[in-house]
């Protein structure tokens, strides 16, 4: 009788600050990858702070789920097309290398200002990739919002 295999439940929680090497290369931390067998992220460059883009990582299963919910919506729907086209056109599939690195895009890079230090952020189900300058902006505009946030928790 065939058994069920369980898939590893992955949190993306935490903060981390790493440097980026001349290559581009990014540390991930250990406890955001599989224990087993290898994974590709996909990349987008995430436009929607007032800050300045990020670098938005999504893993297999989040991806998949973003997929779903664009396909979701109705074809007679521009919004569509539109966000086929930029997440397809402008995403990238990044290996985690044998050290666990993976290496940002150059053009991606740049959009998201991220020289030779990174903050990787983690929002539990995925996580981004920041200018530390930039993040330190969110964070302060986060902390704002935060109370009211934490109220839909209630």
């Amino acid at each position: 009788m065939p058994t069920e295999q369980t898939v590893e439940q992955i949190y993306y929680n935490s903060l981390y600050r790493h440097g980026v090497d001349q290559k581009r290369r990014v540390q991930v931390p250990a406890k955001w990858l599989p224990s087993e067998g290898s994974v590709e992220f996909t990349v987008i460059v995430w436009p929607k702070s007032p800050v300045g883009e990020c670098l938005r990582v999504l893993p297999p299963k989040e991806m998949a789920e973003l997929m779903a919910t664009i396909d979701a919506m109705p074809n007679s729907d521009p919004s569509k097309t539109v966000l086929k086209r930029i997440i397809g056109g402008e995403s990238v599939q990044v290996a985690v290398d044998k050290s666990g690195r993976i290496c940002l895009p150059e053009e991606m890079a740049r959009k998201a200002a991220i020289g030779s230090e990174a903050v990787l952020v983690g929002l539990l189900d995925r996580f981004e990739i920041w200018n530390p300058e930039r993040y330190e902006k969110v964070k302060a505009s986060d902390a704002v919002m935060a109370t009211e946030a934490f109220k839909l928790m209630e």
